[in-house]
């Protein structure tokens, strides 16, 4: 039997805060620089303080993946006490974490087994993911049925966006100065979601109350949920997030819908103010005869 650990960047957010209670997992943060001065998120600044800092600023913080080196550390430590590791990560369209996770692995492939996955997403839905690998290490699964199951999840995994703020997108190249020119005079609000691996502008809104409606119909889309989560600007809920959950209530009974904060790399990408959604769709079963 395998003794298997999974490693991922803190671009993964969760909503079941004990997840690391149960699976063994570990989390190697990323760094941001803000006004001169470097963090390690979860580490050396909280979610709440790092989203200060974001508005304070006004700008987007620097973002700095794990360095291959500092993978290379994790999975040589690892090596010595588990056969296998299977490593996730934000996006290789949003960040180089996915390419120097890789490149570390292979530094060190004669001392243990490791799978790198591109989770093709990032914050909840890449948290997903571990739960999915950390679930299946715990019901001792073969490495690679672990490894597969886990890229047929990332397929399955999909997530709108609600911006209040057009700066962030402008300066990550998300839009042109000129649509963010006229978003801005028109009052209009985009809706952005995650295609292959990066993020795209798919919708728009005019006020918090038409994007809550439009949040609502892009969960109702799916028949079947396996996992879902909203995810916010703070730790504590805020008053749309709460209007989502109560909304989603009426669609789903019996549903609850957890909600969690996002944390530095989708706040460098969207900014400070942002709400979200992201599913899990459940894997279908196979058609039976009539």
């Amino acid at each position: 039997m395998a003794n298997l650990h999974i490693v991922t960047d803190s671009g993964a957010r969760f909503g079941n805060p004990r997840l690391f209670q149960q699976y063994p997992v570990t989390v190697v943060p990323y760094k941001l620089e803000v006004g001169g001065k470097i963090y390690r998120e979860d580490v050396d600044i909280s979610g709440d303080e790092i989203m200060r800092l974001i508005r304070t600023h006004g700008t987007p913080p620097r973002l700095i993946p794990p360095t291959d080196a500092e993978f290379a550390e994790v999975y040589a430590n690892l090596s010595r006490g588990y056969d296998g590791i299977i490593s996730i990560h934000t996006s290789r369209e949003l960040t180089r974490s996915w390419y120097n996770a890789r490149q570390a692995a292979q530094q060190i492939a004669d001392s243990v087994e490791i799978a790198v996955i591109d989770s093709r997403t990032v914050c909840a839905g890449q948290g997903m993911l571990v739960r999915v690998a950390g679930e299946a290490v715990l019901a001792h699964q073969p490495f690679e049925e672990i490894v597969q199951q886990v890229r047929g999840a990332a397929e399955r995994i999909y997530s709108a966006y609600y911006v209040e703020s057009l700066d962030y997108l402008r300066e990550n190249g998300i839009l042109t100065e000129a649509r963010t020119i006229l978003g801005t005079m028109l009052g209009i609000k985009p809706f952005l979601s995650i295609e292959e691996g990066k993020l795209q502008v798919t919708e728009k809104a005019r006020s918090r109350s038409q994007a809550i409606e439009k949040l609502v119909e892009f969960i109702v889309e799916f028949e079947q949920i396996e996992d879902s989560i909203i995810v916010q600007h703070r730790t504590h809920i805020t008053e749309q997030a709460r209007l989502l959950q109560d909304r989603l209530s009426v669609e789903f009974p019996g549903r609850h819908f957890p909600y969690a904060m996002y944390g530095v790399t989708l706040a460098a990408m969207l900014g400070g103010d942002a709400i979200g959604v992201v599913v899990l769709e459940s894997e279908l079963e196979g058609f039976e005869d009539d």
